[in-house]
């Protein structure tokens, strides 16, 4: 009897001690050769474990102390957009199969297979819904059936996935539902008005994933009024849905509100919403950036902000004689262009002396040239080569002030301007530059 209740007491310890493991394969399979898994919280990651990517294989073993939770598997850089993220319950193993067009794919992991159902079943009869309002046929016997489908389907989850972590994405996710004699303008709107009805912004769970963002984001910008509107129109109608968001974030802590506006300011900027970046810059994230010791954040966007396409490019002045020159009062081109280049730079040696003679029948152009030098040693010399440039001798190379207003972290950097100065291009060789002025 003692034997057997020792074997127990070593068979249950030993339970208690088990690693899980995520493995799987990735498609195609040359594309692939490192994975790094991170443990998310709310506005933040924590590394778990690393492994390679060996003929499209992996297998990553968790720490035994690994939380339940949201993990995210980073496979390419930039880690912010080569990602998936997957649910562990710290109960079983997760083995997936993930393929660079078709996503992820789990084979092991009732969690991640259960959850990537629900949401392809929803998908699709919220799909057939939006269908029925865009051919007219809201008022056929097939409309009220895929009403009454969607309403079984969450119901049917919600109780399937009970005890499990995925309820809390599950109930979450609840569509809003329509009447069957609802009009497509108030399905829209009461869309939009239940957005939020079951969404939980506090919830750490929901906080510390992907899946949140994603759902704000889609309010953000595509809860939109169903009417033609310019792009001005467009981008206030955005911010409003920004405004809602804020109000909906009231009582979750700092942190994550900075995380969600950064991740909304990347999106505007990245669409060219100007007016609505520096919406969400100036009344979002520079007030929390200090309590939430993100100045680095704000530090890099004005340095974004200064040089995005559409901006003034900021003045740069030098001595020619006794006369100072200023960059704002260059006059009767059409085009200007700042060559940020080196003496010492051997591919700025090679790149402008091709970028010189393709410029030299180009009337509507003028060349500023600045050199970050340690002396003027051999600035003088590779300089007078150039003999059309403006030439500006910046000392003190990378420390220069000029190269730390345009942010520059190589040579040669190219910025063409329009006559009003205005950045329209940054480019990195002089290909590119021909190529770019060809066009314009």
């Amino acid at each position: 009897m003692r034997k057997i209740i020792l074997f127990s007491f070593l068979f249950l310890t030993l339970s208690a001690m088990a690693r899980h493991t995520i493995s799987g394969t990735f498609s195609p399979a040359n594309n692939y050769s490192w994975l790094i898994a991170y443990h998310l919280s709310p506005g933040k990651q924590s590394y778990v474990a690393d492994g390679a990517v060996k003929n499209g294989k992996f297998s990553l073993t968790l720490p035994e102390n690994s939380a339940p939770g949201i993990y995210r598997l980073v496979y390419a850089l930039p880690q912010d957009e080569f990602y998936f993220d997957i649910i562990y319950n710290g109960k079983e193993d997760v083995q997936l199969h993930f393929d660079a067009s078709k996503g992820v794919n789990f084979l092991v992991s009732e969690e991640n297979k259960i959850f990537n159902k629900y949401f392809r079943e929803i998908q699709n009869l919220t799909g057939e819904i939006v269908r029925s309002y865009s051919e007219g046929k809201t008022g056929q016997p097939e409309f009220t059936k895929v009403i009454k489908e969607l309403k079984a389907t969450q119901m049917a989850y919600e109780k399937r996935s009970n005890g499990m972590l995925i309820q809390h994405f599950i109930k979450a996710n609840s569509p809003y539902i329509p009447r069957e004699n609802e009009s497509l303008f108030d399905y829209v709107k009461n869309r939009k008005v239940n957005y939020f009805s079951a969404l939980d912004l506090k919830n750490p769970m929901l906080q510390a994933s992907g899946f949140l963002m994603d759902k704000i984001s889609n309010y953000v910008f595509t809860a939109l009024p169903l009417q033609q509107m310019d792009p001005l129109e467009t981008e206030k109608a955005i911010q409003e849905n920004i405004s809602e968001v804020s109000r909906q974030m009231e009582g979750t802590l700092a942190d994550f509100k900075f995380h969600v506006f950064h991740k909304l300011w990347k999106q505007a900027s990245a669409n060219d919403y100007n007016a609505l970046s520096d919406f969400i810059y100036e009344g979002y994230l520079t007030p929390l950036a200090e309590g939430t010791n993100n100045q680095s954040v704000i530090d890099q966007i004005k340095i974004y902000n200064r040089l995005r396409l559409g901006a003034i490019a900021p003045e740069i002045e030098w001595g020619k004689g006794n006369t100072l020159k200023k960059l704002s009062d260059l006059k009767g081109s059409e085009y200007y262009m700042l060559v940020f280049w080196s003496s010492t730079c051997g591919h700025c040696l090679r790149d402008l002396p091709g970028l010189y003679e393709g410029l030299e029948q180009r009337s509507n152009l003028k060349v500023v040239a600045i050199g970050l030098e340690d002396d003027d040693i051999r600035w003088k010399i590779e300089s007078a080569k150039f003999e059309n440039f403006e030439h500006i001798l910046a000392l003190g190379k990378w420390e220069n002030e000029y190269a730390k207003l345009y942010d520059i972290a190589k040579t040669p950097t190219y910025f063409i301007l329009d006559k009003g100065k205005r950045i329209i291009a940054t480019l990195d060789d002089s290909q590119e530059v021909i190529k770019f002025l060809d066009k314009n």
